[in-house]
């Protein structure tokens, strides 16, 4: 543990689109991606939509991924996996809320206790929230929503009452992401979560690739993160615990110098000394010839 001086970082944006059907989320996300990337070949969608975002391939040449049901946290990790591995700069996941309605078809499903059968389902969930948070691409997630109502009593009835749009993912969600954009019908648009600063307090727009320029500044605004040098191969060898250990680190690094070679010998034979019983190891010290009796008796 050390204390170290806050300082903003380098980082890879992590946002959400939230809004009603036809709002515009997918194709507002693809602008978004370009402006992140500028480059079509960077970008993919995790389609979850029946191949919505296919309508949007005249825009460029992205890439898609489709995923069928069941939609369960465990199938967007591994799409997030394999997207990476391509070497994706911009992942696009459309939607987010077919996971949340996934956990809970499950919880509805589950026999027993309704609050601990949670303690099952909440843990995948959140793996889920962390691989997004933990990828070293850019994220945007669309989330549907949908109108909400409370019942409030009027002439001594209940009435139900609207209240505004609801995202359809846990409770909470939207404090994961560092950007959230609330899209209407008409496509406009508002930050209602902006750690950025970049929107807060501003009127409503209409999203494009200088949207998501704008964002990458940001991200790229911030120092570069320094990684930790790796340790060099004496003090790795030095740290090992046991043979198995060491046989791994002399195949994956084997010594190309006689100094390596002779650090090599004797972690070994400091780590052969351990295997041996002390009262053999004195007995050895008892030995002139400098052999070790084996428990035979012979020589």
């Amino acid at each position: 543990m050390e204390l170290l001086k806050a300082s903003r970082k380098r980082v890879k944006i992590k946002m959400a689109l939230q809004g009603p059907s036809g709002s515009g989320k997918t194709y507002s996300a693809l602008l978004l991606a370009y402006g992140l990337c500028n480059n079509w070949n960077k970008i993919v969608v995790i389609d979850t939509e029946n191949r919505s975002s296919e309508l949007y391939s005249h825009l460029g040449d992205f890439f898609v991924m489709t995923i069928t049901p069941p939609f369960t946290p465990e199938r967007y990790i591994q799409a997030l996996d394999l997207c990476e591995k391509e070497g994706m700069e911009v992942i696009i996941i459309d939607s987010i809320s077919h996971e949340w309605e996934n956990i809970l078809d499950q919880h509805s499903q589950m026999i027993g206790n309704s609050y601990t059968n949670w303690n099952k389902l909440t843990p995948r969930h959140n793996s889920f929230v962390q691989r997004i948070l933990q990828s070293p691409a850019h994220i945007v997630g669309t989330i549907r929503a949908k109108q909400e109502y409370v019942l409030s009593e009027k002439n001594g009835k209940q009435v139900p009452e609207k209240v505004g749009m609801k995202g359809v993912t846990r409770e909470g969600m939207d404090y994961e992401f560092t950007l959230v954009f609330e899209i209407d019908i008409t496509n406009s648009t508002t930050a209602t979560k902006d750690r950025t600063s970049l929107f807060k307090g501003k009127p409503s727009f209409i999203i494009t690739p200088e949207t998501g320029q704008t964002i990458l500044n940001w991200c790229n605004t911030g120092k570069e993160e320094l990684q930790s040098a790796p340790k060099e191969l004496p003090a790795r060898i030095n740290e090992c615990k046991s043979m198995d250990e060491l046989l791994k680190l002399y195949y994956a690094s084997p010594a190309n110098d006689e100094n390596t070679k002779s650090i090599f010998s004797k972690k070994r034979i400091e780590l052969e000394k351990q295997l041996i019983p002390k009262s053999l190891i004195n007995n050895q010290n008892q030995n002139s010839n400098g052999t070790i009796s084996n428990t035979t008796g012979t020589k």
